[in-house]
């Protein structure tokens, strides 16, 4: 299994633990440079979005991954984490819907989690 592979599965994983919405993958490594995968989640509330960023790091880190930058604080509405190869957003759902990466990044290939 590939280094982004691994990163991907196990930022799913945290997601999933802190009960992320809509957890969606997209697959852009024929599409962009700038990454492999998007790991895309939605949450209910400020402090369940900081819970997702907490736990995906948290994991990662377990793993010897550690982010190259993270862009958002406490009270944002979206975070980007930045691992090279795999970037996660975690968005409240009002900004999801607004910004719609789903649709931007939709020459990616969307792969379910659960197939990783």
């Amino acid at each position: 299994m590939g280094r982004e592979l691994e990163m991907t599965k196990l930022a799913c994983k945290a997601l999933e633990e802190k009960k992320g919405k809509d957890i969606q993958v997209i697959d852009i490594h024929e599409v962009s440079v700038i990454a492999d995968y998007f790991v895309i989640a939605s949450a209910t509330n400020p402090n369940q979005l900081q819970a997702m960023v907490d736990g995906v790091e948290e994991e990662l880190g377990k793993a010897g991954f550690t982010p190259k930058q993270i862009e958002g604080s406490k009270n944002s509405s979206w975070v980007l984490m930045d691992y090279e190869d795999m970037i996660v957003h975690v968005f409240d759902e009002e900004n999801r819907l607004f910004y719609d990466l789903e649709r931007i990044w939709r020459d990616g290939k969307i792969v379910k989690p659960e197939e990783l």
